[in-house]
């Protein structure tokens, strides 16, 4: 880890750590601190079937053993064997214990981190019901503080505690592109509304990637009679904190959204096109606080049906090319929203055609859990995406539909690297399409 890069994030945080704190025993520390009841309870019931390696395309698509969901987590095993089993603790009294070493961490943070996105497959297919996936998110906060974290995801973390921003984005730069959604639509971007139905929250990779998701949901609002704002005190839903995997900067990225939907009192917060933004701040944000909400959250696609069921929501005209779409993994497998998107190609498209898995038995893209951040894993992402790149081919979809804005990056850079010329387009742009004008 950089000296100087935590430093500048121990400038805005007493949370960040400096370099010559992070330790082996402070790493073996967290690690135990992450040993619960269910995590006892998984590794206890393990019958090493290896079924998980079978769900995994990491592993599927290198042939590499070491990429089996299991064996990511074995650090993590080690110390509670070691520390919290009888049998442990009697082979420690004869040195026939296996211990966690500095060599051995150094060796797993490419298993932790490169060769994961958390999407949870291996944790659906497990037979005894282990959640595999969230002893990933566990034994990553013991590699952080051992010092064994990937460059990028560490950047990116400083960068939220600086800026609110991983990708070191200010307020100026949202700004700009407001400028340019109120110029091309006419219409007026709210912002610091207070008493608003929503606060609507932004990901740095929509706001420079794809600006045309602003605008969407700007003409959708205006059409349906929404009232919503954005705020100038927090407008990032990212959390560089649940990837890297810290609690301490996760906690604090989300009691920033939390104080500014306190500010503006409004009831709900819509999390955009991104998958773990929406699972970090649904369903881990609470617990990370330690206390429950004064707001409701939903992702922009949950609203968006919710808007089509009232009647609020009205299109007209159809895409007729044949389309099929990517179920992001925190979206469908994690959080259940399966038929709201199917809901709304119903509205729009003529040809629709799924992928032979979907929804919670979607392949995942491999950019999630943070490996889009991870410069030095783009070679096993793009390996993993061969999966994906399978599923797509089997269908011939002359267009691929999806709801977040890091699935369609990595869909957009994996179907070039393929050679595969099918255009990725965002359904909240879409839906903005076929709104039925105003008179």
């Amino acid at each position: 880890m950089s000296e100087l890069t935590l430093e500048q994030g121990r400038a805005q945080s007493q949370d960040a750590p400096k370099a010559s704190e992070l330790t082996l025993e402070r790493g073996l520390a967290a690690f135990r601190a992450e040993v619960d009841g269910p995590v006892a309870a998984f590794f206890s019931s393990c019958v090493h079937c290896g079924i998980c390696a079978q769900a995994c395309p990491f592993y599927l698509e290198t042939g590499d053993p070491k990429y089996t969901p299991i064996l990511k987590l074995e650090p993590l095993r080690r110390v509670w064997e070691n520390d919290f089993t009888l049998w442990g603790k009697i082979k420690g009294l004869f040195g026939l214990n296996h211990k966690v070493t500095d060599a051995m961490l150094a060796e797993w943070e490419e298993l932790l981190y490169d060769s994961c996105s958390m999407c949870g497959r291996c944790s659906m297919v497990c037979p005894v019901g282990n959640d595999l996936a969230l002893m990933i998110r566990k034994s990553r906060e013991g590699m952080v503080q051992a010092g064994h974290a990937p460059e990028g995801l560490i950047a990116a973390s400083v960068r939220a505690i600086q800026t609110g921003s991983p990708m070191g984005l200010q307020w100026k730069t949202l700004a700009v592109q407001i400028n340019h959604v109120e110029t091309s639509s006419g219409l007026k971007v709210p912002v610091d509304q207070p008493g608003a139905e929503y606060l609507v929250l932004l990901s740095s990779m929509e706001i420079i990637n794809f600006p045309e998701y602003l605008e969407a949901i700007t003409k959708i609002f205006d059409h349906a009679g929404v009232t919503w704002t954005l705020s100038t005190e927090c407008f990032e839903a990212t959390n560089a904190g649940i990837q890297i995997g810290n609690k301490d900067i996760a906690a604090q990225l989300v009691e920033r959204v939390v104080a500014a939907a306190e500010t503006l009192k409004v009831p709900k917060v819509i999390s955009p096109e991104c998958g773990h933004a929406f699972t970090a701040i649904r369903w881990e944000g609470p617990n990370l606080i330690g206390r429950p909400y004064p707001f409701k959250v939903f992702h922009i696609i949950e609203v968006l049906d919710e808007l089509r069921a009232s009647g609020r929501l009205k299109t007209e005209g159809m895409e007729t090319d044949r389309l099929s779409m990517h179920d992001p993994c925190n979206l469908a497998r994690k959080s259940g929203v399966i038929q709201q998107q199917r809901n709304l190609m119903g509205l729009v498209a003529e040809n629709f055609v799924e992928l032979k898995e979907h929804g919670k038995f979607q392949w995942c893209c491999g950019a999630g859990g943070g490996v889009s951040s991870n410069e030095r894993a783009e070679p096993l992402k793009m390996a993993a995406f061969k999966r994906k790149k399978a599923q797509i081919e089997e269908v011939s979809p002359e267009r691929m539909v999806t709801m977040c804005a890091t699935c369609r990056t990595q869909l957009e850079e994996g179907l070039e690297e393929f050679n595969m010329e099918i255009p990725v387009v965002g359904l909240t742009e879409m839906i903005a399409e076929h709104l039925v004008e105003k008179n």
